[in-house]
């Protein structure tokens, strides 16, 4: 039977993620409500499908895997879990706004973490792309260091807001604006926005930013950067400052990864141990998630429907016999209708079949 990409992609994650001592997390569907509203922040989405189950509790579908991790995580020293899933999980996104049943694969480190297992995930968001297509792309920075250069900058809370967007946007201009009307120092945040480049470069910022809370976050970042470049990733791996999360959770590495062909981020992760201080938790976690229906979006060419046969002027016996031949190349249908959308047609005329593509 053929597999689809997304059955071919989840079996080689989960391949690669044991290879590394993970295991297999695996969650009901249903969720309390209020950890959702308690972390609302955190979602992608605020839109929750809720429910009142028969003992008077709200529940609710689960439109995140990772806070549920982080509920049911052992708190202790000297203890890390190291867990993957692949979930169904539900978010709004279908037509009208609609709820949709995404798959969502990823993974979680939580525990005493130490430098080691920030790399270790940072790498195997490297490689989870890397399986899925050579020619992927993850851009990585860090919150540390932004919401450090932030306190750094004089700005007040609700311009530090501002500047966070226009980071994540790249908006030199407004940034710019921003700070002489707050009558500050633009140089740092200004430095980050317009920051592109490898391990190497990242030491020219060491000259721009002053505080320690600044170059020890820029040491971590180094660091990730260099082991990934000594790994084979350098020229799949950028810094890019507009990458970041929000200052609430996320307090160290964060990262994005693209794939060709796709205009949204497939994968999306970091450090976010301040979500477990808010839960009341002294651990560390760093992980990130792969959204799975973006890959069959895709994936028409690659997975799609290949043929399709117009049975006009043909003999029953004749179609289906093309249907069978066809069907061991890729998927096959049979509709006289135009708008069915097919890398090649299949048309019989005088008896004989035609191709076109």
């Amino acid at each position: 039977m053929k597999l689809m990409r997304e059955e071919k992609a989840l079996l080689a994650l989960q391949e690669l993620y044991e290879s590394c001592g993970y295991r297999r997390f695996r969650m009901s569907r249903f969720e309390e409500y209020r950890l959702y509203v308690q972390n609302k922040d955190f979602l992608v989405s605020d839109q929750v499908i809720t429910f009142t189950d028969p003992s008077g509790k709200l529940m609710a579908l689960k439109p995140d895997v990772t806070l549920s991790i982080i509920k049911h995580a052992v708190d202790a020293p000297g203890k890390v879990q190291k867990l993957y899933y692949h979930e169904n999980v539900y978010r709004p996104g279908g037509a009208m706004g609609s709820f949709k049943e995404i798959m969502q694969a990823g993974l979680e480190c939580v525990g005493d973490l130490q430098s080691y297992h920030v790399a270790e995930v940072a790498y195997l968001a490297a490689k989870s792309l890397e399986s899925l297509d050579a020619g992927f792309v993850l851009d990585i920075s860090h919150m540390g260091l932004i919401g450090a250069t932030l306190e750094a900058s004089g700005l007040s809370k609700d311009a530090q807001k501002q500047a966070l967007a226009c980071l994540h946007q790249k908006n030199a201009h407004e940034l710019a604006a921003l700070c002489a009307a707050e009558g500050v120092d633009s140089a740092q945040l200004l430095a980050l926005v317009n920051f592109a480049g490898d391990a190497k470069q990242l030491d020219d910022l060491c000259a721009v930013l002053s505080a320690p809370e600044q170059k020890q976050a820029l040491q971590e970042l180094s660091q990730v950067v260099s082991a990934l470049e000594a790994m084979g990733m350098g020229g799949r791996v950028q810094v890019d400052f507009s990458c970041a999360g929000a200052l609430k959770y996320y307090s160290g590495l964060v990262f994005k990864g693209y794939l060709p062909g796709i205009h949204k981020s497939v994968l999306t992760g970091g450090q976010y141990d301040k979500l477990l201080a808010k839960m009341g938790k002294t651990s560390r976690a760093i992980g990130f998630a792969i959204y799975m229906d973006l890959l069959e979006e895709d994936a028409s060419e690659e997975n799609g429907l290949l043929y399709r046969i117009d049975p006009a002027g043909a003999e029953l016996s004749q179609v289906l016999a093309c249907a069978e031949k066809l069907r061991a190349q890729g998927s096959v249908l049979v509709s006289a209708d135009e708008a069915v959308s097919s890398r090649y047609v299949i048309k019989f005329q005088n008896g004989e079949e035609v191709c076109y593509g």
